[in-house]
């Protein structure tokens, strides 16, 4: 099972929070570092957060929110082997364009260790604040992600569309290893992961939360002619406090990789890492 932790853009008090996490991550073998996307947090909001009882997210307005693909360069900066993903970006509120230019990027500085995990979105106030129609997002994710893949490919290419108008240019450089990423667990959520995505972000925790996910994950994937093999499946997993016990039932249910939140990791998430290293990690 891969170990991968998240995120690691939220909370920090310093870029030394961030290098020493992943240095200290990358050491004791974690696989992969993740990180939350929000550009703003209102200080109220009538939109429903989906992940959590409440409907309200953990994180309040004055916390620090550093964006993600200026973080994870940062962790790229300062690593060689652990991986880098975005758990997940909002892609229908931004310019298509930019973000497929800013992964390539990050994709050519990492060596090839950045995954690009994308979602369409759940708050209304954000997507006002940024000038983008809350309605019809999800025909523009589907609409954004085929242009992107175009633009991935390298060759002069044309894209037009009820959204985008792009004709005739090139973007360098070419990503050489960029998987997308789908998380969601509403709406369409299954069938772009399916249809667009060589993985799948499963937002809740738990066998038993997650059993019912990939069994419409794994319709989506037949519906749409894929193996449900080919889908890397992440998930979240609340590490020692869960008990090593449940890795092999994640596994069971198709699960690859399993991402702890920092919070769980404790007061002192770097000296807890040594922890899951030793517990955890090495013991695979």
């Amino acid at each position: 099972m891969k170990i991968g932790i998240i995120p690691v853009n939220v909370g920090v008090n310093s870029v030394e929070n961030i290098v020493g996490l992943a240095r200290k991550a990358e050491q004791v073998g974690v696989e992969s570092l993740w990180t939350f996307e929000h550009v703003l947090v209102p200080e109220t909001y009538e939109s429903r957060y989906p992940y959590s009882p409440s409907g309200k997210m953990g994180t309040t307005p004055d916390t620090n929110f550093v964006d993600p693909l200026i973080a994870l360069s940062v962790v790229a900066a300062h690593t060689e082997r652990v991986r880098l993903g975005t758990g997940v970006n909002i892609l229908p509120q931004v310019n298509p364009l930019l973000l497929a230019k800013q992964a390539a990027s990050l994709d050519f500085v990492s060596n090839g260790r950045f995954m690009l995990g994308l979602g369409i979105g759940w708050l209304r106030e954000e997507f006002d604040a940024m000038g983008v129609s809350f309605e019809r997002r999800g025909a523009r994710f589907d609409d954004y992600i085929q242009a992107m893949r175009k633009l991935w490919g390298g060759a002069e290419f044309s894209h037009q569309s009820e959204f985008l108008n792009w004709q005739g240019f090139k973007s360098y450089p070419i990503p050489t290893n960029l998987p997308v990423v789908i998380g969601g667990s509403k709406g369409k959520a299954f069938q772009r992961a399916a249809r667009y995505g060589d993985g799948y972000f499963a937002p809740g925790a738990g066998v038993d939360q997650l059993k019912p996910l990939l069994g419409q994950l794994a319709d989506a994937c037949r519906e749409e002619g894929r193996d449900p093999d080919e889908i890397e499946v992440t998930a979240m997993w609340m590490g020692l406090a869960e008990g090593v016990d449940s890795l092999p039932g994640y596994a069971d249910i198709g699960v690859d990789r399993l991402v702890i939140p920092v919070p769980a990791l404790g007061g002192n998430p770097v000296e807890a890492l040594d922890k899951l290293g030793s517990e955890v990690i090495a013991k695979q």
